[in-house]
């Protein structure tokens, strides 16, 4: 029985889910602050049964999927060419926002010693990656901005989940060695990116070797939980399997699946990703009713006033981090008379303000442990975990629902560079097509006037470019096998072309991305979607 009260209680979060994003976005608001405001309104009705988050249930369920598919749709290109700042961000911010929030904690809670007030500096320090995805892709922010904040969001976990571990082990035991600290450190992640890289040419071995597209769809479920187990199995950096392995697969999935499995792939993560964030957000709105439980009511008003100011502190770090560090490297560069341009005020500003917290600060704050290595009580377990929602609460509502009115009031310039890619890409592929047509004549397997009806709508389209999209029919609707074997050589050609400029830096995998759902949609209407397209690189 209490099994199926349990599947009720998921029957209902997710009806409210449902319900509640309709209405975000009809009131235009984005959907992840309406759920965790849905959430803390339901949390609050008396009568309701209590929802208590597992950590173990949001690192081991939620987060695997969510980092892998946030690491597959950032492309690589924009994420190496932006390292320097999101460097800069994801392990100096952290450790710069630790430290502050370390020394206000410590002066605003008597008593608390320092390994406790770390711990919540690293517990609160990393802007959240289901956060930064699921907010800012919906808003017009320029592209740079975007892979920036997402980059950040994907790595800092590492750096903070590090430092989280070895606080709580001095708060343990009542020691600290800044030695294994640093050990520690360097080898989870490069562990963790050994580990990814490793599951996904595991993946993509299983993928080519395979040929139903269900098995295939449900390898590409099961690697991030594969990747995600071995991390922790070593105590490497499991945030950075999910996170390299994502981006790894990337580089050949285009030529690993048929073209009507990677739609259904497609179809199927985006509704995962969509409920996962969904019951996500609305959890951390329901945890208030258990949290205001843990604090005895003589403290509980203190202790939000202590998360008041902890919320401030790590906005204001923020704030003074990201200009510095976009100044300091710059200075440097231009003592060693290299131009280094600086980027405009407002994207600064604008990168500075978008630091939600989320489920990762709600998990690693439940995670803490219940009593020390000696049996008593974990010090301050109850305050930090309160503390903790208070900053969730107060950087995703307060700066999320403060974005879209920052945003339009900027008049941020439109980034046209991905539309030109797109058109230099389609040219491209046309043309590439146009080649394997000269091929085809002097291979001699198929008549000229075959090959000449396909041409005709290639070159119409070479002059029309700009509006057409890749992969288009150019027949006038023949489907003998000569035909079907024509237009998969035309449309192996385009998405070979297509790999070709994202692999050299030319297009970004972003706009490779959307062609390449344009060559799928062209081959299942031709008939030939069951057929694997493009390079297969075992």
């Amino acid at each position: 029985m209490e099994s199926l009260h349990q599947l009720e209680i998921i029957i209902m979060l997710l009806a409210v889910v449902l319900a509640l994003t309709t209405i975000a976005q009809r009131v235009h608001i984005p959907y992840p602050i309406f759920l965790v405001l849905g959430g803390l309104a339901l949390g609050l009705v008396p009568g309701l049964p209590a929802v208590t988050l597992h950590p173990d249930l949001v690192f081991l369920v939620f987060l695997p999927p969510i980092l892998w598919a946030a690491a597959y749709f950032t492309s690589w290109r924009e994420f190496r060419q932006n390292l320097r700042p999101i460097s800069l961000l994801a392990v100096g911010l952290v450790l710069a926002t630790s430290a502050g929030v370390a020394c206000v904690a410590h002066a605003l809670l008597p008593g608390i010693g320092w390994a406790e007030a770390i711990a919540l500096g690293a517990i609160v320090s990393p802007p959240d990656a289901v956060s930064a995805t699921a907010i800012g892709k919906r808003l017009r922010i320029p592209r740079r901005i975007v892979t920036i904040l997402e980059g950040e969001s994907l790595v800092n976990d590492a750096t903070a989940l590090v430092l989280y571990r070895a606080a709580v082990g001095a708060a343990m035991s009542g020691s600290f060695a800044l030695g294994h600290t640093l050990f520690e450190f360097v080898f989870a992640a490069l562990a963790g990116v050994v580990i990814g890289i490793g599951v996904a040419r595991l993946t993509r071995w299983a993928l080519c070797v395979t040929e139903d597209g269900f098995t295939q769809i449900g390898v590409t479920l099961l690697a991030p939980y594969i990747a995600w187990v071995c991390g922790e199995s070593v105590h490497a950096s499991a945030v950075l399997a999910c996170v390299s392995g994502g981006l790894y697969l990337r580089q050949s999935f285009s030529g690993a699946v048929a073209p009507a499995t990677r739609l259904q792939a497609r179809a199927v993560w985006d509704l995962l990703i969509f409920i996962l964030n969904g019951v996500i957000f609305i959890l951390i709105g329901l945890q208030l009713g258990t949290l205001r439980e843990s604090v005895p009511p003589s403290q509980f008003g203190p202790v939000l006033i202590a998360g008041a100011w902890v919320s401030a502190t790590a906005i204001l770090v923020r704030l003074l981090w990201v200009p510095l560090a976009a100044l300091i490297p710059r200075w440097v560069s231009a003592k060693l008379r290299q131009r280094d341009p600086m980027p405009p005020w407002s994207a600064l500003f604008l990168i500075s303000w978008t630091g939600m917290r989320g489920i990762v600060t709600l998990a690693a704050a439940l995670a803490l442990p219940v009593v020390t290595s000696t049996g008593r009580p974990f010090p301050f377990r109850s305050e930090i975990i309160l503390i903790s929602f208070t900053v969730i609460l107060a950087t995703l509502v307060l700066q999320g629902l403060s974005l879209p009115p920052i945003i339009r009031q900027m008049h941020l310039k439109e980034d046209d560079g991905l539309e030109q890619e797109e058109t230099l890409a389609r040219e491209h592929a046309a043309t590439a097509a146009l080649n394997r047509l000269d091929q085809v004549l002097v291979e001699n397997w198929v008549g000229s006037e075959q090959v000449e009806r396909v041409r005709v709508g290639y070159l119409q389209r070479l002059e029309r470019f700009s509006r057409v999209s890749v992969g288009e029919e150019t027949t006038s609707g023949s489907t003998t096998e000569t035909v079907q074997r024509l237009q998969y050589e035309t449309l192996t050609a385009e998405r070979t072309a297509l790999i070709d400029l994202r692999d050299n830096g030319t297009i970004s995998d972003e706009v490779l991305h959307r062609l390449e759902q344009e060559l799928d949609v062209a081959a299942l209407h031709l008939g030939i979607g069951e057929r694997r397209l493009g390079r297969s690189r075992v």
